[in-house]
């Protein structure tokens, strides 16, 4: 599918394909896919790269034609594990004229950026500076959710809260690594400013693209190593609240063995036997009472045995 704009009263207006100068190419077909070549003198080993995830951002600019792959992140996917992806956008501009090919996912060329542009340039570096904004409000819906699966992890006996924090460190990583791989683009742009005539104005807006790309890309970095760092710490919290239910199942277990040897041995027909004379009420009373007061005996002398074990676990590792 394919959209066409133009730049007018500083703003960016859709229009018919005979005035467009900016062509935003959603999805194309094979044969927009010949009209692109064709129109922006693409090579087709350079177009190809842009549908390939794995393409290294890059800039190449020669005698008024440049070509640009950037790395935006995806709409998130909710399944399993909540998943951030990223994706390549391909930009050519010559002549005036800018080619953006979105090979997955929508671009939406809206909003106050798009509100005052003079050139086509302009209009690409608001693109730019839109996907980094989309990195920013990603990277504060990862650290919401690594939040709350760090309540969650505190009680939980499950691994799939440790795998879905462990499906965030890696979206983290591919969002590092985009980001300083942006960054590569963004700094030969920078450095070739006068080559390409940029104005103070598309200078000014390089340089807020840059800056603002710097932040996203420490803020990945924190959050990767902070979420890295803590994962094996959250990894022995659920070893830790295992641990700590089968002792509670032990010790239960532990109580009730020698009342069910008891209760075995003495038999309920031998017992009768043995108390003929006296009132059932009184003798079967008795005899809850008796394994009910053993129950509780055993039970305190295995939290004395547990309590003196981890203190002298404490003396010795002190």
């Amino acid at each position: 599918m394919m959209t066409f704009y133009r730049i007018e009263s500083r703003q960016l207006v859709q229009c018919g394909m005979d005035t467009a100068s900016v062509f935003v190419y959603f999805k194309p077909t094979d044969a927009e896919k010949e009209d692109l070549l064709r129109q922006f003198d693409l090579d087709r080993t350079d177009l190809d790269a842009v549908f390939d995830p794995d393409e290294v951002p890059r800039v190449e600019s020669e005698q008024g034609h440049t070509f640009i792959i950037w790395k935006r992140p995806e709409n998130v996917s909710v399944g399993e594990a909540v998943q951030f992806e990223v994706s390549s956008i391909g930009i050519a501009i010559m002549h005036n004229k800018a080619a953006i090919i979105v090979p997955r996912g929508e671009l939406p060329m809206t909003g106050r950026g798009f509100k005052r542009i003079d050139s086509v340039w302009e209009c690409v570096l608001q693109v730019l500076l839109m996907t980094v904004h989309h990195y920013l409000d990603h990277l504060k819906a990862i650290k919401m959710i690594s939040q709350q699966l760090q309540a969650k992890l505190v009680s939980s006996m499950e691994n799939r809260y440790l795998l879905q924090m462990f499906a965030l460190g890696e979206s983290l990583v591919y969002y590092h690594n985009a980001l300083e791989s942006n960054l590569t683009v963004l700094t030969k742009l920078r450095g070739a400013h006068d080559k390409q005539n940029f104005t103070a104005d598309q200078v000014n807006l390089l340089d807020d693209v840059v800056i603002e790309n710097q932040q996203a890309s420490k803020q990945a970095n924190i959050y990767s190593t902070v979420l890295s760092g803590l994962m094996d710490a959250r990894g022995s919290i659920v070893n830790n609240n295992m641990n700590v239910l089968l002792k509670n199942l032990t010790v239960i277990n532990v109580v009730f063995l020698p009342l069910n040897l008891i209760a075995s041995i003495g038999g309920m027909s031998e017992y009768s036997e043995m108390t003929r004379g006296f009132a059932w009420p009184i003798t079967y009373g008795a005899f809850t009472l008796a394994m009910i007061i053993l129950g509780w005996i055993t039970w305190l002398w295995l939290g004395k045995v547990i309590d003196r074990n981890q203190t002298r676990k404490g003396h010795g590792k002190g």
